[in-house]
C-alpha cells in the first residue's frame, strides 16, 4: 500500500523535534518537511507550499484562504511557565518603557500586547525587533520579547524575566496555546489519520527524539519538553485559545488594521 504524501511545515524549535521524530518515522506517511521559524509557517501555509502546517495561533488570522481546519489532538501548549517565551528586561514591569517584539513571533506579539494592556497596566511603546545585538546594548527601560532557543541563549543576562505562558495563567486561569496543526479541507481522512498517528509517536517517544536531534547534549532539553511544554489539545486548552483569540487577536487586528 502506498504511503500518503504531504507537505508539512514545522517550526525548527527545541519544543517542535518530538513531532518532527514522528513525522520522520511514520510508518503510514512521507512527509516532505519545510522547517522554519513561527511566522514563517504561516506564510509558507498560506503561500500553499505546505498542505498540514503547525501555525501559531497569532498567525491564523493571517491566513487569506479560509479553506482550512484546525486538526489533529496535538499542539504547542502550556499549562504553566513554558520558558521560552518570555518578557526580559532590567527595569520592573511599571519602569518599562520599550518593548522589543521578536520578529520570528506572532503569537506572543499579540499575547504580549494583552498582558501588558489588560494584566500589567503599561503602555510602552512597541519597536519590531530585527536585529537582535540590539540586546546587548540595551538601554535604560528597555525590553525585549523572546521566543525559542533565543531565551536559553540570553538566560541570566536581565535582572527581570516574565514568562508569558505564566502570567497569562494567572490572568485568564486557563492553558495557553501557542500553536495549533492545520490542514487544508481538501486532505483526505485517511492522511489525516496517518498524521495523527504519527504525532501521537513522536509525543510517546521524546527520549528518543531529543537523542536524534541537535538537542542532544543539552542538560534541560527532556525537562523542558517532559514539563514546560504540554501538547494535549484538550478542552482547557481550546478554551484558553478561545479566549486568547476574542481578547488578543481581535484586540490587536482592531488596533492595528490592515
Amino acid at each position: 500500500m502506498t504511503r500518503p504524501v504531504i507537505n508539512v511545515a514545522a517550526v525548527s524549535y527545541l519544543n517542535t523535534i518530538p513531532f518532527l521524530y514522528g513525522l520522520r518515522h511514520s510508518e503510514e506517511l512521507s512527509a516532505g518537511l519545510v522547517l522554519s521559524p513561527p511566522s514563517g509557517c504561516t506564510a509558507a501555509f498560506d503561500a500553499r507550499e505546505a498542505d498540514v502546517a503547525l501555525v501559531p495561533v497569532g498567525g491564523l488570522p493571517l491566513i487569506k484562504d479560509p479553506d482550512f481546519d484546525v486538526v489533529t489532538s496535538w499542539c504547542i501548549g502550556a499549562d504553566g511557565p513554558v520558558r521560552t517565551v518570555v518578557v526580559m528586561s532590567d527595569a520592573p514591569l511599571k519602569g518599562i518603557k520599550r518593548v522589543w517584539l521578536d520578529s520570528h513571533s506572532q503569537t506572543s506579539v499579540a499575547l504580549a500586547r494583552l498582558l501588558a494592556s489588560r494584566y500589567w497596566k503599561i503602555a510602552p511603546e512597541w519597536v519590531d525587533l530585527q536585529d537582535y545585538s540590539v540586546i546587548e546594548d540595551a538601554r535604560e527601560g528597555d525590553a525585549f520579547v523572546l521566543i525559542g532557543d533565543k531565551v536559553f541563549d540570553n538566560e541570566g543576562r536581565f535582572a527581570n524575566t516574565w514568562d508569558m505562558a505564566e502570567e497569562w495563567t494567572k490572568y485568564a486561569k486557563l492553558p495557553f496555546v501557542f500553536a495549533v496543526w492545520v490542514a487544508r479541507k481538501s486532505v483526505p481522512a485517511e492522511t489525516l489519520a496517518a498524521l495523527e498517528n504519527a504525532l501521537t509517536l513522536g509525543v510517546e517517544r521524546i527520549y528518543e527524539s531529543i537523542l536524534e536531534s541537535r538537542y542532544a547534549d543539552r542538560p534541560y532539553a527532556y525537562e523542558y519538553l517532559t514539563r514546560n511544554i504540554d501538547y494535549f489539545f484538550d478542552e482547557q486548552k481550546r478554551r484558553g485559545l478561545d479566549r486568547f483569540r476574542d481578547e488578543g487577536l481581535k484586540a490587536t487586528l482592531r488596533a492595528n488594521p490592515g
